[in-house]
């Protein structure tokens, strides 16, 4: 018991003092732990502070006395970088906040001025609209408001007119009813249909069918016959048969009365007779016709009516078209013969080709007169043909000749055998016939339109014969007329006439059959125009090419290329501020019929007119002013006299106010194109920009069109064609056009100075990179050349003005085989217009500024680059030359420059004249 108890009294006391010493253990670990660092940081600070600030050791030190320890120089020079910018910051900052509140002072004082400006303005647009007003008026007091006359329709049955004292009297003033064609009324014209009269049947079924055919490429034809200021009847030519006899005056007679819009009298019809063959029979000769007019190839002079009834040419090319490829050239002015004859009339020949010379005219004429000179003819051209002076064929007699009318002389032998001989003829000797009542002949039009085809002047011997539309053609341009009794004269007049006379007449000639009597559709439109031109209806306008527009989205407001817009020290005008507006249109639509009528039938294509349309070409809308003075119009550059305005104020040109149309041609090159369009921003005189899409895809969805403040026309086009670039599109509405390619590059001043210059020669191509032609003497032919050169005689059509007029001609008039050139070779359309402009005018085009290329820098390759561009070039201009039977093109040295023009040309150049 007391083991236990000791025992346990005993291991009490040593648990007691180990529990003593952790509690010290703990309190002098707390101890040291936290009294210790505080009594170390005191005395260390003490220490720092009884050695003064020289000898701290862990207090901070002054100045940069810290920077000098290595790991901390980058801080420290971040610090005094930063510390600077903010120094610097705060100096911005304060000067900003000066530089805003003078702005906000400027601010104050431009509303003040906008709304002092709006103000002005309002005031002035009170003043415009009350002085517009005032216009008005005026106007209305000086100028009472005209009507169109009211169109009086006649009943189906009322004659109209009284009736005459002889039908065989007629003439339009007694037997034509003007009422019933207004000059307003577009003279519209009723066809009867070949099949509503019994002798239709007998009609020439190739006549019938060309007949058919040009009757429904008229503009003038129309169903209604109530409005019809005019009827046609075919009446020939007729196929005599057996089972189909030609029909007796009489029954004929009865059957023209039959029609029924005749009217009792037959007053506004007109019985054409179309004839194929140089024997056509007269079956109208003895039928009463009343007041209906006739058109006809053969006419006696009982029978034909002046000015009322019509001397037609005959239908040769019924329905084929004449190639051009075959029609020889122009040139060489003098050919194998001086003149030919072939031909045979039994009833003159009696013994004169064995007789001896006859006597002379002087002593025949002491006697009675000679019915018939044809005897004489004989003689004296046996005599030239003997004389062997020059080389003349003549020929009396023919193995094959064809039928012909009584004292008419018979053509030898075929066609294409008599266009041979023609082919190497200088002159074409036209006889008339023996019978001087025989005024007009199917066999002499048949011999004067195959002269005119392959160009062999004509020389009509007899002055009683009356050419086709000898009213408004004035054939002495394209003939000679010599009566029979200056047969003996003939030889010496012929040699006396010089090669530029002769050449004017030859083609004179190649416009007359070119325009009136090569195909069917020329001949019934020349009928129906010459009626027309009769009566002065003037001409219904020409169809222009409707546009069909592809709707675009306009993108941020382009800017204005410093180097496109900045023209320096020159100044060509002043800047036009004026909204787009159009050029005149329909000016001269009446006196073009009733004025200049010589002139518009008898346009040539060389100096003897300038571009009055003809009868075959309805109006043109853009003819207005076409040579650039107008009645009324004061040069705005003129004055009341003197030395007039200074060059700076002047535009130049007859025309006031006036404006011109970039047409631009592009295929799949937006960015390209996009460019070329950023560039007419800010172009003075810009109506619009009309962009001719030729690719077959649609611009692209996204793309952005630059908004140049004036309308961009996107015209689509039905085939990928250069002649689409001369299309007469009806969105062009001023005179002037500027073609251009995507990928010119022109300033605006060269712009400027460029349509100034066409308005001074309107009837030009004005343009910027001049190409030549040239004569290979080793291969005979004719050559494109680009070189740079003294002389030219063709402006590229991808920067240059030209006349809308042209657009016209260019699309409607000139040769078709042309055009298909151009698709087939994709190339030339520019060498085709040079073609036609210098066809017509006879004038070489004109150059301006010293530029030789107008290519950007930078854009992508053209089809002018290609190897094959150059080859095509030279064909195209020799196949042109076939077209038009000669060269049209004319070399010129005259360049037009602004003085202000600094000319570089080669050192092997130097020898140009420059023109100012």
């Amino acid at each position: 018991m007391q083991r236990n108890g000791g025992g346990v009294g005993a291991g009490g006391q040593p648990w007691v003092l180990r529990r003593v010493r952790l509690t010290w253990l703990s309190f002098m670990l707390f101890f040291i732990l936290v009294f210790f660092p505080l009594i170390a940081h005191y005395y260390l600070t003490t220490i720092d502070e009884a050695g003064g600030p020289e000898k701290r050791i862990f207090g901070p030190r002054p100045g940069g006395e810290l920077c000098e320890a290595k790991h901390v120089q980058d801080l420290c020079r971040i610090r005094e970088s930063v510390s600077e910018e903010l120094l610097q910051l705060e100096a911005k900052r304060q000067e900003l906040n000066g530089e805003i509140a003078r702005l906000n002072l400027r601010i104050e004082a431009c509303k003040r001025s906008i709304d002092s400006a709006k103000q002005d303005l309002l005031q002035l647009k009170n003043v415009i609209s009350q002085t517009e007003h005032s216009y008005k008026e005026l106007m209305a007091q000086n100028q009472p408001k005209l009507s169109l006359p009211v169109r009086l329709i006649p009943d189906k049955d009322d004659p109209g007119l009284p009736p005459p004292r002889s039908f065989r009297a007629c003439r339009l003033r007694s037997c034509f009813d003007y009422a019933r064609c207004p000059l307003t009324s577009g003279f519209p014209v009723y066809v009867y249909d070949t099949a509503s009269y019994p002798w239709g049947e007998s009609l020439d079924p190739l006549v019938k069918q060309a007949f058919a055919a040009s009757v429904k490429s008229s503009i003038y034809v129309t169903d209604n016959p109530s409005v019809a200021c005019l009827y046609v009847v075919l009446v020939g030519e007729l196929q005599e048969s057996p089972s189909s006899p030609l029909p007796a005056p009489s029954e004929l007679e009865k059957q023209l009365k039959a029609l029924p819009y005749w009217r009792s009298d037959g007053h506004n019809h007109l019985l054409v007779h179309l004839s194929r063959k140089s024997m056509t029979q007269n079956f109208l000769y003895n039928v009463s016709t009343a007041r209906a007019a006739l058109a006809q190839s053969t006419f006696l002079e009982q029978q034909y009516r002046e000015g009322f009834d019509l001397v037609v040419s005959p239908l040769v090319h019924a329905l084929s078209e004449p190639n051009f490829l075959e029609v020889p050239p122009q040139v060489p002015v003098k050919r194998k013969y001086l003149f030919t004859f072939q031909g045979e009339k039994v009833e003159s020949l009696r013994s004169s080709l064995q007789e001896g010379p006859p006597q002379s005219f002087e002593e025949e004429m002491e006697g009675d007169p000679p019915a018939d000179y044809d005897d004489r003819i004989i003689g004296t051209l046996k005599a030239v043909q003997d004389s062997h002076l020059d080389q003349v064929l003549v020929e009396f007699t023919c193995k094959n000749p064809r039928p012909s009318l009584p004292t008419e002389w018979a053509l030898c032998g075929e066609r294409e055998e008599r266009l041979e001989v023609l082919k190497a003829s200088t002159f074409a000797l036209v006889i008339s016939p023996g019978d001087g009542q025989l005024v007009a002949s199917a066999g002499c039009g048949m011999r004067l339109f195959e002269a005119l085809e392959v160009g062999a002047i004509p020389v009509v011997l007899g002055d009683h014969t009356r050419l086709p539309y000898h009213q408004l053609i004035r054939w002495s341009e394209a003939t000679i007329m010599v009566p029979k009794p200056r047969i003996t004269e003939l030889h010496f007049l012929l040699r006396s006439l010089s090669d530029n006379d002769l050449l004017a007449m030859r083609r004179q000639g190649r416009f007359l059959w070119e325009t009136y009597f090569s195909t069917s559709e020329n001949v019934l439109n020349t009928i129906l125009a010459s009626i027309r031109t009769s009566i002065q209806v003037p001409a219904a306008p020409i169809r222009e090419e409707p546009a069909q527009e592809i709707p675009h989205k306009a993108g941020k407001m382009a800017g204005t290329d410093a180097n496109l817009a900045d023209n320096g020290d020159l100044d060509l005008g002043p800047v036009e501020t004026e909204p787009p507006y159009a050029s005149p249109r329909f000016l001269r639509n009446f006196t073009y019929t009733s004025a200049d009528t010589y002139q518009t039938w008898n346009r040539a294509p060389g100096p003897f007119h300038l571009f009055p349309h003809t009868p075959l070409d309805p109006v043109l809308p853009s003819e207005a002013k076409f040579l650039g003075s107008g009645t009324g119009f004061r040069p705005i550059g003129g004055g009341t006299g003197g030395s007039g305005k200074e060059f700076q104020a002047s535009l130049g040109g007859n025309v006031p106010r006036e404006q011109f149309t970039v047409v631009m041609l592009t295929y799949e090159r937006e960015e390209v194109l996009m460019n070329s369009l950023e560039r007419l921003n800010g172009l003075p005189y810009l109506n619009k920009v009309v962009v001719v899409w030729n690719s077959p895809k649609p611009p692209s969805d996204d793309l952005l069109w630059p908004d140049i403040g004036l309308p961009i026309v996107v015209v689509r086009t039905e085939k990928n064609s250069l002649n689409n670039r001369f299309l007469p599109w009806d969105t062009v509405e001023t005179e002037a056009i500027l073609s251009i390619d995507d990928d010119a590059h022109l300033r605006h001043d060269e712009i400027m100075f460029g349509f100034r210059v066409w308005r001074e020669a309107r009837d030009r191509i004005v343009g910027f990179p001049g190409r030549f032609h040239a004569w290979d003497v080793n291969h005979q032919s004719w050559l494109y050349n680009s070189n740079y050169s003294c002389e030219l005689s063709m402006v590229l059509t991808g920067a240059a003005f030209f006349h809308k007029y042209y657009a016209y001609l260019y699309s409607y008039v000139m040769p078709q085989a042309i055009r298909d050139m151009v698709d087939e070779y994709i190339n030339c359309e520019d060498i085709a217009m040079n073609f036609l402009v210098s066809h017509i005018t006879r004038k070489p085009p004109i150059k301006v500024t010293s530029r030789w290329t107008f290519r950007c820098p930078g854009c992508p390759q053209a089809l002018s680059h290609d190897d094959s561009h150059f080859h095509e070039r030279h064909k195209c201009i020799n196949f042109f030359v076939k077209v038009y039977g000669y060269m049209p093109l004319l070399y010129t040295q005259f360049r037009v420059d602004s003085v202000l023009f600094k000319t570089r040309l080669p050192h092997d150049k130097t020898k140009c004249f420059k023109f100012i």
